[in-house]
């Protein structure tokens, strides 16, 4: 497994790349369209078609076929150590994470799999109440906001957002077009994980088959520490290949 690390100038994301062998290098700032999650816990949201903003959102097989707790994962397959997640290697897969330049903060893990790319970053939550109802509403508000165009529809993981992303280019605040890209979320015991989806998968979604099983396989390190809901659970640099969770 290779391990390598690239900056970028002050104030952009800087990658740290982990990759089994791979072609050709797929830059995460160029692929993953920028959406932040949002932070207010306050927002007025209404209940909308019976489901209520603070209602959980998962698969009804999560616990059997992920996106898993550390405590459901099978402890004898050999999994990548990144703090707050933990990813299972194989063939083809390219794996960096996105680290603040200033702080040197890891921010987010980008997977790069079968022409998509699919970046993911887990968030403490409620032991019982979940997230992404309400910040699927809030990212929805704000791609349009940003010019962009967004449905939403029942996918594999229950309710996700299929958005056309405004892509902007460097230093005259315009856009070069834009993006299609899929927001999906999984509410789990204590933890909320988001996954944006791009490239083929995003393109193609009745031909994503690899990439969503790809999330299935990532497994949430919540920890015993407490921290407030939508705190982004922290990420690292992986140490080595861990033979268990």
């Amino acid at each position: 497994m290779k391990f390598g690390r690239r900056k970028r100038d002050e104030g952009e994301v800087a990658e740290v790349e982990v990759a089994e062998a791979v072609a050709d290098e797929v830059e995460i700032a160029d692929t993953t369209p920028e959406v932040d999650i949002a932070t207010d816990a306050d927002a007025d949201l209404d209940e909308v078609d019976g489901v209520a903003p603070t209602d959980k959102s998962a698969p009804e097989d999560r616990a059997e076929n992920g996106p898993h707790d550390e405590t459901e994962a099978n402890l004898v397959r050999p999994y990548v150590d990144l703090g707050g997640v933990k990813v299972l290697p194989r063939e083809g897969l390219h794996l960096r994470l996105e680290v603040e330049e200033g702080s040197q903060r890891v921010v987010a893990v980008g997977l790069d799999y079968d022409d998509s790319t699919l970046q993911v970053q887990p968030f403490a939550a409620p032991r019982s109440t979940g997230l992404w109802h309400e910040i699927r509403a809030q990212i929805a508000e704000q791609i349009e906001r940003q010019g962009g165009v967004v449905t939403e529809v029942d996918g594999p993981f229950g309710p996700e957002l299929r958005a056309s992303v405004p892509v902007a280019v460097d230093g005259d605040g315009g856009t070069a077009g834009v993006r299609p890209a899929r927001f999906v979320g999984v509410d789990g015991p204590r933890w909320f994980l988001r996954g944006v989806i791009a490239g083929k998968a995003a393109e193609q979604p009745d031909d994503a088959s690899e990439i969503e099983e790809l999330f299935r396989t990532v497994v949430v390190v919540r920890g015993t520490t407490p921290m407030p809901p939508r705190d982004l659970i922290p990420l690292h640099m992986p140490k080595s290949t861990q033979t268990a969770i």
